[in-house]
């Protein structure tokens, strides 16, 4: 066992349902998914927002990125070599009852990972809370591990895949599988939902699914800063990826990512 970073409390890595990690939504008991099919039934029959996280925290319906998770959480990167992994699937973190959504990718593996929690402990996340605070959306600047306070009432970050994937790279049909998680999310929080922020083109298609049954013609294109109005009380933005590759080489700035989340604010109803 290795303790905690914040709180010293050891813990086997990965970390098992229901052992006290910070933020864990499951108990012994969470129900695990083993395959597409219980996926889809479970998400059919979720009823609260607290009830999916803890499923998609516990789901083993992908073997590839079972496989993979947790080997990363056992072998680590040598600066966290001290630490214990979560070596889960990430559920989705933030409001219950959100005004914006942002969508990402999939967890990084040495990141959300790591520390259980949407964007926490890598510098995609260093970025996005930093700049996400600077639009008065979450509490503090700094999201680096899942006891550091890190608050909210306004968003939710959710994504497509659950699970850290080899290469940043999960399959068709792992996508596919992991689909109902994020349908079942939309169902539940959708009619508090003002705007969606897509980081990322094919962030952006998840999105437009997402909300197929308001999807305009002809089908919005994604670009930095492009706003689609899905329906009168619908908007989603457009915005690159906090990637450090798209952050180090300037296609994206802290001031673009102040443009994108200010104009996500006021749409929502939440500046000022």
């Amino acid at each position: 066992m290795l303790k905690h970073p914040r709180t010293g409390q050891p813990f086997d890595s990965p970390v098992p349902p229901g052992s006290g990690w910070p933020g864990d939504p499951a108990s012994p008991d969470t129900v695990q998914a083993a395959d597409a099919e219980q996926v889809a039934r479970l998400a059919d029959q979720v009823e609260s927002i607290d009830e999916l996280d803890a499923l998609i925290s516990v789901c083993r319906a992908c073997p590839r990125l079972v496989s993979w998770r947790e080997q990363v959480a056992v072998a680590k990167r040598k600066s966290f070599a001290g630490q214990p992994y979560w070596g889960r699937p990430v559920p989705g973190w933030g409001a219950p009852k959100p005004k914006i959504v942002v969508v990402g990718l999939a967890p990084a593996a040495n990141g959300a990972n790591r520390t259980g929690r949407m964007f926490t402990g890598d510098r995609s996340g260093d970025q996005l809370y930093a700049a996400l605070y600077r639009a008065g959306l979450v509490n503090q600047p700094t999201s680096v591990d899942a006891a550091d306070g890190l608050s909210t009432k306004k968003i939710r970050i959710v994504a497509p895949v659950r699970c850290a994937p080899p290469g940043n790279s999960p399959t068709t049909t792992e996508r596919n599988t992991c689909a109902p998680w994020i349908d079942a999310e939309w169902r539940l929080i959708a009619p508090h939902v003002r705007v969606l922020v897509a980081l990322g083109g094919f962030a952006w298609q998840i999105a437009l699914r997402m909300a197929a049954d308001q999807l305009p013609k002809p089908k919005p294109k994604f670009g930095h800063g492009a706003v689609a109005e899905l329906s009168p009380t619908l908007r989603l933005l457009g915005c690159y990826h906090p990637s450090q590759q798209n952050m180090f080489t300037g296609r994206l700035t802290p001031a673009m990512l102040d443009d994108v989340f200010g104009q996500a604010a006021q749409l929502a109803g939440l500046s000022g």
